[in-house]
């Protein structure tokens, strides 16, 4: 729950998960996540603002689990090796998803080597872009067919919404949102300027 409620706090500063937005996670075992409550401020939590889910992203406590839990679960179901989920509400992450095309594609960059298994700038990676949905069972379900497809996704983005990445623990999620949102800055200001 700490390393929770520290993630929360570190987003907060940056404003990448502004007001109630955004929703952090991490694998408790095999069969347990703990997630944040739905509707809490991620820079204020508090352990009792959070809470566990089963890997079909039923609630295992009286509370109510982020509408967006089904995403969470889903990743750690495809990626066992995944110990930590975070989704943020970023203005760059927001904005590029508004502007992209089905996907965002990023090329050349050093700061691609904070994925991994890449060595080089001499790379490319994809984060797709998926409509925004409130039905999370039928995006949970397009976001399953993209992410068996290409199992060596980082992230995605939801239109005009955010950034889902995740790690082999919370420091590297985190190390990714970071990566994710100085790239994609750089995208909007080439953007600007082309």
């Amino acid at each position: 729950m700490k390393l929770i409620v520290e993630a929360g706090r570190f987003l907060d500063s940056k404003g990448w998960v502004p007001a109630t937005s955004g929703n952090i996670s991490v694998r408790i075992d095999n069969e347990k996540v703990a997630i944040t409550s739905s509707g809490r401020h991620k820079g204020r939590l508090k352990p009792e603002d959070i809470l566990l889910v089963d890997l079909e992203g039923r609630p295992l406590e009286d509370k109510k689990p982020s509408a967006e839990t089904l995403l969470h679960t889903l990743i750690y179901r495809l990626y066992p090796e995944v110990k930590a989920v975070v989704h943020t509400h970023s203005p760059n992450a927001t904005l590029i998803s508004r502007l992209a095309k089905g996907r965002v594609e990023l090329e050349d960059y050093e700061l691609l080597k904070a994925f991994p298994e890449i060595e080089t700038h001499e790379t490319k990676i994809s984060v797709p872009v998926f409509e925004n949905d409130q039905d999370m069972k039928r995006l949970s379900s397009k976001v399953e067919v993209y992410l068996k497809k290409h199992p060596d996704t980082y992230g995605f983005l939801i239109a005009s919404h955010g950034l889902y990445t995740w790690g082999r623990d919370m420091d590297s999620a985190l190390m990714h949102v970071e990566a994710y949102e100085f790239l994609f800055e750089c995208e909007l200001k080439l953007m600007s300027i082309r």
